[in-house]
């Protein structure tokens, strides 16, 4: 009956442990909408996430879908209910909608999280502006 008893108990705490959670990274949005931005203006928005499990998350290496768009973030582990963050920056090159992805791997239970950054490039005003005043001149 012993044996049985410690069987019984070992596998219980056996499947306690492996159904324990780990670092779970909750961002407080996944997209950001810029709206319309000006042309050769870049534009930043910074994503805040918290640590909802029970392990410290570290971010994996952050990548974006383009050349256009930087990313920076918390590079050292975040603790349990500890906040960190991805910041993007936007470099509006390229005249109109953009939709570009940044890529967040991590050691968290839900793995690789994607933000989305998107918006409309619109020509630069005082470009406009500029164009505008040298038709008049001529």
């Amino acid at each position: 009956m012993k044996k049985f008893l410690s069987l019984f108990v070992a596998i219980l705490v056996f499947s306690a442990v492996s159904y324990a959670q780990k670092g779970v990274v909750k961002f407080a949005k996944n997209e950001h909408d810029f709206g319309k931005i000006e042309q050769g203006k870049p534009v930043t928005h910074i994503f805040e996430f918290t640590n909802t499990g029970t392990d410290p998350i570290v971010l994996g290496n952050v990548s974006a879908s383009c050349g256009c768009t930087t990313p920076e973030w918390t590079r050292e582990p975040v603790m349990p209910g500890k906040k960190g963050n991805v910041k993007a920056t936007f470099n509006a090159g390229v005249m109109g909608p953009f939709n570009k992805t940044v890529t967040i791997p991590s050691n968290g239970e839900n793995g690789t999280v994607y933000l989305t950054l998107k918006g409309e490039v619109i020509a630069n005003k005082a470009a406009e502006a500029q164009t505008a005043a040298k038709k008049g001149g001529k």
